[in-house]
């Protein structure tokens, strides 16, 4: 078995940032132009920038990038990218980085770091709401644009917009793995869920918009979706998206994701629950 040594260090010089522009390239995939280029890094860097490396002696393995920013009437931090290779995803390093931001982000004293991330994708969801505990009240339809050079955007680029509360009682205890349910509660009617041939199947009850709590279900494996059935992707894309906007346009957030096995199949759960305050 492979040892790893990992050290997370901040990133400082040149070289260093170019190293960060090929990794996004090995990572996602990204032509030139949609690389975020050392250009950008030096000067956000110089305003209070976050940019965190993860090396394996002196290799470049993993990163995270951020920078300050105004929402809600305070200062923020948004968490722009993370990236690990894949043969490190093994590791915990995308949540050893996200601590090693935090810790970075409350030093200035600000509290508060958002990011986006695609809502079909189910080991990103539980990642941001089960283990750091996030929350999110905002949906955006093709944030990035239509398409990018990824192969990961090949349905659009719609985002949930996730905020992390750093200083906040819920997820320090979500850090040290407390103050959370083991399985899914079982009453919560499903907005959307995984259905026959692995379709999206809609809730038609009348009275649906009447709960305090609803649940979003999607199917668990979409990068092998993308590969083998690429319009069935595009129909999740379609069919999520109007659930959580209209769900969010009513003051539902998200606050939680789950991995649950039905019958033979695995699936993920969005937990919405109505009037949660950042």
């Amino acid at each position: 078995m492979t040892s790893f040594t990992i050290v997370i260090r901040d990133i400082e010089s040149f070289e260093e940032m170019r190293e960060i522009e090929a990794l996004q390239k090995d990572v996602w995939q990204f032509s030139d132009l949609d690389v975020v280029p050392r250009t950008i890094l030096v000067p956000t860097k110089e305003v209070g920038g976050v940019l965190i490396g993860a090396y394996d002696g002196s290799a470049l393995v993993g990163f995270a990038y951020g920078f300050p920013g105004y929402e809600h009437g305070e200062a923020t931090h948004h968490s722009h990218m993370l990236a690990v290779r894949p043969e490190y995803r093994n590791l915990n390093l995308g949540f050893k980085l996200k601590l090693a931001q935090r810790e970075r982000v409350l030093s200035q004293g600000i509290k508060r770091i958002t990011w986006t991330f695609d809502p079909l994708q189910s080991r990103n969801a539980y990642f941001n709401f089960g283990k750091l505990g996030v929350i999110a009240d905002s949906y955006r339809v093709d944030f990035y644009g239509a398409t990018t050079s990824s192969f990961l955007h090949q349905a659009g680029t719609d985002r949930l917009w996730v905020t992390w509360l750093i200083d906040s009682e819920r997820v320090r205890r979500r850090l040290g793995n407390e103050e959370r349910a083991e399985t899914f509660p079982s009453d919560v009617l499903q907005l959307l869920r995984v259905g026959v041939d692995l379709r999206p199947e809609s809730n038609e009850q009348s009275d649906i918009w009447k709960q305090d709590e609803l649940a979003i279900e999607i199917p668990t494996k979409v990068d092998a979706l993308q590969t083998e059935r690429p319009d069935l992707v595009v129909e999740w894309r379609k069919s999520t998206r109007h659930v959580f906007v209209e769900a969010m346009a009513l003051g539902y957030v998200v606050e939680d994701f789950y991995r649950c096995d039905v019958g033979d199949k695995s699936v993920g759960r969005y937990l919405l629950r109505r009037g949660i305050s950042n």
